[in-house]
């Protein structure tokens, strides 16, 4: 019986995306829509925005903006200018163990691990936890590899998943579960599913494991990385690297 010591290092990159336009001043104009009923014209931009400070003061500024302040009514109530849409939920994101050692493996013995990834987010349009690997198991320069999973049925990708829970289902496969709030892919309702991480190696792209449209502070998923081999697989050290993408959306 052949046996085979994996290892799995997770590796977190956390990216904040911004939007920036490149603005030429000596190229900017304004323009006026209009039909019969309606006009929209069109002419201003805020020059600066910052958050200004000295010894004994802190403020905040939006420069250019026509109408800023807030505005209430009866049934209504509206605040304009950057200063109201700070967030009282600083965007964080953490993952509780950053390698995966699934020791040694025994054929058709099937193995998981696990670790959690908490995520806090007051952004307004959510935010996406994205995930992918650099490439399949396997012992550097060896040319020995441990295929991601297909599934019982040979039909789960890095995009679909399906069960697996035949001891004779080979490969390297995850699943996501959740702690707090409901931010897992749905693809993962039912217990025994799983799917592949997206292989960078092959040009695959990064898939959501996370997912959510409303603010809220520590939500939790649990990941369970699951791995099996044949009675054919040759003994080795195999590693890869799964890279998490945490992205506000604004």
């Amino acid at each position: 019986m052949k046996l085979a010591y994996l290892s799995l290092s997770i590796l977190l990159a956390f990216f904040f995306l911004t939007a920036q336009k490149a603005i030429n001043l000596e190229q900017i104009s304004a323009f006026t829509m209009s039909n019969a009923n309606w006009i929209i014209d069109f002419a201003n931009l805020n020059m600066t925005s910052g958050k200004p400070t000295g010894p004994n003061y802190k403020v905040s500024n939006t420069v250019g903006q026509i109408a800023p302040g807030l505005y209430s009514g009866t049934n209504f109530k509206v605040r304009a200018g950057f200063q109201y849409v700070y967030s009282i939920i600083p965007f964080s994101f953490t993952i509780s163990t950053l390698e995966i050692n699934f020791g040694t493996l025994i054929p058709t013995n099937p193995v998981t691990r696990t670790n959690v990834l908490t995520l806090s987010n007051g952004s307004a349009n959510g935010y996406s936890v994205l995930a992918y690997e650099n490439h399949a198991l396997l012992i550097p320069g060896s040319g020995r590899m441990i295929p991601d999973t297909s599934c019982d049925a040979g039909t789960c990708t890095q995009i679909t998943a399906a069960a697996w829970t035949s001891s004779l289902a080979y490969g390297f496969g995850y699943r996501c579960d959740n702690l707090s709030g409901t931010d897992c892919s749905t693809d993962f309702s039912t217990g025994t599913f799983y799917k592949q991480f997206a292989n960078d190696s092959d040009g695959e792209t990064a898939q959501a494991v996370m997912r959510g449209v409303n603010v809220g502070r520590s939500k939790q998923v649990q990941i369970t990385y699951k791995a099996n081999i044949s009675a054919t697989q040759p003994p080795g050290e195999y590693t890869n690297q799964i890279i998490y993408l945490a992205i506000p959306t604004f």
